[in-house]
């Protein structure tokens, strides 16, 4: 008895914005022979993943979405998760994509198998599944890191990282410490200090923070987007070309990164008084270098009475606490984890198996790399949602996921007129990346600060170079960069 396979012509790894909009462009475009298996028991991605307190996005509503899908009844500039994962569930029936999940299936290994021109993978549990091409979706920010802490197997009291967060453990009345201060801290922090006894918030570097300015829209305007779609993209557009020239303040020495600097700082003097506080909070490099942070209320939630900004270094934990880096033990009953993210390890823990024995672990052994931040060479037929070098610092990640998603449609049905597999060629690849890197000289990314967008070796990994609309000018398809190839068992 022969083994049961399952075939698509598409399979898309990952049911999060970047995985449910290139299934949605596909039944857009009449291709339904696609499924998506996500190793969740939900779709969502990383707004499913992260359910910590005051959870929300930090880029405007309006632009977070699919144009093809907008979100019309948001109700507020910055949405929360509740209403971003409802966003996803309305997609996903829009375009039918129920029928195309696979939910509760993590693959483990993806192999290219050059003699059939299909991607074979392996999921845990056993099922198999082949695919004319691989559409990896899977994020930038999924795998939780904690840093490895001498002693933290020996602490008595209850930790978890902000991405798991452990809604069964009571924080009212307890001592918490959240270990980071940065993207997610800045919005659970102001959601549980006014509950816990006392909370010690441990920073390694000060961030650059933005005000918020939070618009909750009226039952009217909500009306009238419905009723007129076009207000709704003119605001969109509005907020496209803000969003666009704020880019600027993401290149080293411009004007307008000395004006982003003084409005940051104008933010933090009007919401701390003390002196001494502020200057642990005022960030000792470039704009730009890290994610520049957006919050009204993480400020003054460090100057309440029962909250306390601690800069010393953490020497080890120990059963009752955290010990720093000067010696003096401070305990705690719970400890929260807000560390950030593998960043850089894009598929994890799978196995990815191109031709000729390539391996994507050691491709990318000295930092990931894509052409276009979707194709790697000796990968055939494989293209990234989110690859490396197409994450922004200044406008929505969802317009970079819609031009990559578009892009791919369109090398799927060249691929499939043509009955070849495509592999990009590595002077393409080379010549992007090259380039790339040259841009980065004058950005901010690239300055000297340790970011989650920079590699051990100071490379920009996670980052576009340019703007958004730099990037649609970039990715235009040419079948020129691609090598065309027949399938083993057909020549």
């Amino acid at each position: 008895m022969s083994e049961r396979i399952t075939h698509f012509r598409t399979l898309i790894l990952g049911a999060g914005f970047g995985g449910l909009g290139m299934g949605a462009q596909l039944a857009r475009n009449g291709d339904e022979d696609f499924v998506i298996l996500e190793r969740s028991g939900d779709i969502g991605g990383v707004w499913l993943d992260n359910n910590y307190p005051g959870a929300a996005c930090d880029t405007e509503a309006h632009l977070y979405c699919y144009s093809f899908f907008p979100h019309l009844r948001v109700s507020r500039m910055y949405a929360g998760r509740e209403e971003l994962l409802g966003y996803m569930q309305r997609l996903a029936d829009a375009y039918g994509l129920r029928a195309h999940l696979r939910l509760n299936r993590e693959i483990t290994e993806a192999r290219w198998d050059g003699e059939s021109g299909l991607w074979r993978f392996e999921v845990r549990g056993g099922e198999r599944y082949t695919a004319t091409y691989f559409v990896p979706a899977w994020g930038q920010l999924n795998q939780p890191s904690i840093p490895a802490f001498p002693g933290l197997e020996t602490y008595r009291g209850a930790s978890f990282h902000s991405a798991r967060w452990n809604g069964a453990v009571e924080l009212r009345g307890k001592r918490v410490a959240s270990v980071g201060n940065a993207a997610s801290a800045v919005q659970y922090v102001p959601e549980i200090a006014p509950d816990v006894a006392h909370l010690t918030v441990f920073q390694r570097s000060a961030n650059w923070i933005m005000p918020r300015n939070q618009q909750v829209f009226t039952q009217e305007q909500l009306d009238a987007y419905e009723a007129d779609p076009a207000a709704f993209e003119a605001s969109r557009k509005h907020l496209h070309a803000f969003r666009e020239n704020g880019f600027r303040r993401t290149q080293m020495g411009t004007d307008e990164q000395r004006q982003g600097v003084d409005i940051a700082r104008a933010h933090l003097a009007a919401q701390v008084a003390d002196p001494q506080l502020r200057a642990k909070l005022t960030p000792g490099y470039e704009l730009g270098c890290k994610r520049i942070l957006r919050s009204d209320d993480f400020y003054p939630a460090l100057t309440r009475p029962n909250v306390t900004l601690e800069t010393r270094a953490i020497k080890r934990f120990y059963a009752q606490g955290i010990v720093t880096a000067d010696g003096e033990e401070l305990p705690f009953d719970a400890v929260v984890f807000g560390t950030g993210f593998a960043s850089q390890a894009f598929h994890g823990d799978l196995a990815v198996l191109g031709a000729a024995g390539a391996n994507l672990s050691q491709a990318w052994a000295e930092g990931a790399a894509a052409y276009l931040g979707m194709a790697v060479p000796d990968f055939p037929n494989m293209f990234l949602i989110y690859g490396p070098n197409t994450n922004l610092n200044h406008n929505s990640i969802i317009t970079m996921l819609e031009i990559q998603q578009r892009y791919i449609v369109e090398a799927l049905r060249a691929g499939q007129e043509q009955g070849a597999a495509l592999s990009v060629k590595p002077p393409a690849y080379a010549s992007f990346n090259d380039k790339l890197q040259a841009d980065m000289a004058t950005s901010a990314f690239s300055s000297s600060c340790s970011s989650w967008y920079k590699n051990a070796a100071g490379k920009v990994i996670n980052n576009w170079s340019g703007t958004a609309d730099q990037y649609q000018a970039a990715v235009r398809w040419n079948a020129d960069d691609y090598l065309w190839l027949r399938p083993e068992a057909a020549r």
